[in-house]
C-alpha cells in the first residue's frame, strides 16, 4: 500500500512507526496510508526550519518573488494532476478541485508582489538631524495547521504569505487527504526554494502539540472547527506565540421578497450542496422574508431533482462523497432528529441510493427550521439547507446577528438602499450581495468574526503581511559634536 511520507529538509521521510489510514471516498476503500509523526520527528522538522531560517530571510526579495513565479507557472501546468490526487482522497469533483487550485493561486500571485507589500515607511528630520523608517521582518519558524475540506487551497493561503515574509514553515495537513500538502512542498522544491525552508509533518493532536509548545515555532496559523481553533488559540497563546484561528460557520443566506427568484435559487442549491456542503463558506441557512418562502423552497427542490451525484472522476457528477464514512452518517443524523424537533423535512437525502460502498448521502432541505434546534445552532458540514420563515428584514439581521458564527453572509435582493443597511448592520467577516460565497480575491483578506475567527488578523492577502511579519522603528541620528551634550531628561523632538 502506498505510504505517503513527510517531507522534511527537502526529502521524502516515510515513518513507519505509527501510520493512518487515507480511503477514497468514492469507493470506500483504503488506499493509502499516511505516517504519523512521533514527537522526536516533528522536533526535526522544526530543527530543519529553524537552520533554514537564516539563509532564507537573507534571500533577496528579488530571488524569492522569482521563486513564487515559478511555483505559480508549475501550479499552473501540473492543475490536472494536483486536481485528480484531491478528488483521490477529498471526493470532489474534478471542476470543483481545480477551481480550489485556482484560488489558491490567487494567493501565490499576491506573494510575487512581496517587494511592494514588505515595504516599510520614512520620515525624514522628526528632529533636528534625526529620521525615522520602519521595517517589516519575519517572525521565523511559523506552523500551518490545514484542514481536510480544501487540502491545496488553504495551504497556499498560508505558505504563500508566510514564506514571502522571510519565515520558514512547517505545514501540517490534515490526515485524512495528505497527499496534496507533500505535491504542493515537492512543487516550491522544484521551483527554488531551499531546502528546509517548506517542511511538511503529518500527524495528529501529539503532533499538533508539539507545534504549539516548542519554543522554535513563534506564529501558528490555524483552520478548522471552533472548538480546536479556541483550543489552540488559547494554548498557543499561552505559550508565546502570534496566532490566528479561523473556526466554523453557519452562513445564512437572506433572501428578501424582491429577489430574483431564479437566481437566488440558483445560487442557493450551487453554495448549499457544492463539495457536498464541506465547506466553511457553504451555505447552510436560507433566511425567506415575507412570502418568498414557498416559492423558493419549490425552486430549489426542482433544482435539486436534476442534480447528479456520483464519483468525482465522472465528468457527469456535480457532487461527490463526504470525506469518511462517519462524517457522512453524523450528517444524516441532522436529518434523521430535524422532524422531532418540529421541521419539516422536504427532502431526505438518506433516501438516495448509491451503487457504491462510498461516503455518498443526497442531499437534504428541512423547512420550518427555528433557533434553538440542532440542525440550526450546530455546523453540519453536509449538503443539508436549512429554512428559517421571518418576516421582516429586521428579524433578518436579527436572526443573523444573534447566531454564535460570524464567517460569511448573503443578502439577494434587488433594493440597493436594503443591501447598505444589510452591509452596515450585518456581524460578520464577509458579506455577500447577491453573491452566495463571498470568498474575498487574493487580494483583500479573508476571516470571519465573532466564534469563527480567534486571533487580530484575517487570512492571506494584506492581513497576512501584518500576521507573518513584525514591525520594526529605527530612530537614525548621525554624530555632530556640535550638538552633543549630556541630558538626562526624556528626549523630546527638537
Amino acid at each position: 500500500m502506498q505510504r505517503i511520507p513527510h517531507y522534511i529538509n527537502g526529502r521524502e521521510v516515510p515513518d513507519a512507526d505509527r501510520v493512518g489510514p487515507v480511503f477514497n471516498p468514492a469507493t470506500g476503500a483504503q488506499d493509502k496510508e499516511v505516517a504519523l509523526a512521533s514527537v522526536e520527528r516533528v522536533v526535526e522538522a522544526i530543527e530543519a526550519a529553524k537552520a533554514a531560517l537564516p539563509l532564507w530571510r537573507a534571500t533577496s526579495l528579488a530571488k524569492r518573488t522569482a521563486v513564487f513565479y515559478r511555483v505559480r507557472q508549475l501550479l499552473v501546468d501540473r492543475t490536472p494532476e494536483l486536481a485528480a490526487i484531491l478528488t483521490s482522497e477529498h471526493g470532489k469533483v474534478l471542476s470543483d478541485a481545480k477551481g480550489e487550485i485556482a484560488r489558491g493561486l490567487e494567493n501565490i500571485e499576491f506573494a510575487t508582489g512581496l517587494s511592494h507589500a514588505l515595504k516599510g515607511e520614512f520620515s525624514e528630520q522628526v528632529s533636528s538631524g534625526v529620521d525615522v523608517h520602519s521595517v517589516r521582518q519575519p517572525v521565523g519558524v511559523v506552523a500551518c495547521i490545514t484542514p481536510f475540506n480544501f487540502p491545496a487551497m488553504v495551504p497556499l493561503w498560508m505558505i504563500g504569505s508566510a514564506l514571502a515574509c522571510g519565515n520558514t514553515v512547517l505545514l501540517k495537513p490534515s490526515e485524512k487527504d495528505p497527499s496534496s500538502a507533500v505535491f504542493i512542498a515537492k512543487l516550491f522544491t522544484e521551483a527554488g526554494l531551499p531546502d528546509g525552508v517548506l517542511n511538511v509533518i503529518h500527524g495528529d493532536k501529539d503532533a499538533v502539540d508539539v507545534l504549539i509548545e516548542h519554543p522554535a515555532v513563534r506564529a501558528i496559523s490555524f483552520v478548522g472547527s471552533t472548538p480546536v481553533a479556541r483550543s489552540i488559540y488559547a494554548r498557543a497563546a499561552d505559550n508565546g506565540k502570534r496566532v490566528q484561528a479561523l473556526g466554523g460557520a453557519k452562513n445564512h443566506m437572506v433572501v428578501l421578497p424582491d429577489a430574483d427568484l431564479d437566481m437566488a435559487a440558483d445560487a442557493a442549491v450551487s453554495a448549499a450542496y457544492g463539495s457536498a456542503g464541506e465547506r466553511c463558506m457553504a451555505v447552510s441557512v436560507l433566511v425567506a422574508v415575507g412570502g418568498v418562502a414557498d416559492d423558493l423552497i419549490a425552486a430549489i427542490s426542482t433544482r435539486v431533482a436534476a442534480l447528479t451525484i456520483g464519483p468525482g472522476t465522472d465528468p457527469a457528477s456535480e457532487m461527490g462523497p463526504l470525506i469518511t464514512r462517519e462524517h457522512r452518517d453524523r450528517v444524516a443524523s441532522y436529518v434523521a432528529g430535524a422532524a422531532a424537533e418540529g421541521a419539516t423535512v422536504v427532502l431526505d437525502g438518506r433516501d438516495q441510493q448509491f451503487d457504491s460502498d462510498g461516503f455518498f448521502l443526497g442531499v437534504s432541505l428541512i423547512d420550518n427550521v427555528k433557533p434553538g434546534m440542532r440542525v440550526y445552532e450546530d455546523e453540519i458540514f453536509g449538503p443539508v439547507l436549512s429554512v428559517v420563515r421571518v418576516d421582516t428584514f429586521d428579524e433578518a439581521v436579527a436572526l443573523t446577528n444573534a447566531n454564535q458564527y460570524g464567517n460569511g453572509v448573503a443578502i439577494f435582493t434587488r433594493d440597493g438602499g436594503a443591501a447598505r443597511q444589510f452591509e452596515f448592520e450585518i456581524e460578520a467577516g464577509m458579506v455577500g450581495v447577491n453573491v452566495p460565497i463571498p470568498v474575498p480575491v487574493g487580494t483583500f483578506s479573508f476571516g470571519g468574526w465573532k466564534n469563527s475567527l480567534f486571533g487580530d488578523t484575517h487570512m492571506y492577502g494584506p492581513d497576512s503581511i501584518r500576521f507573518y511579519t513584525r514591525g520594526k522603528v529605527v530612530t537614525t541620528r548621525w554624530p555632530d559634536p556640535a550638538t552633543s551634550e549630556v541630558n538626562l531628561g526624556f528626549p523630546q523632538l527638537s
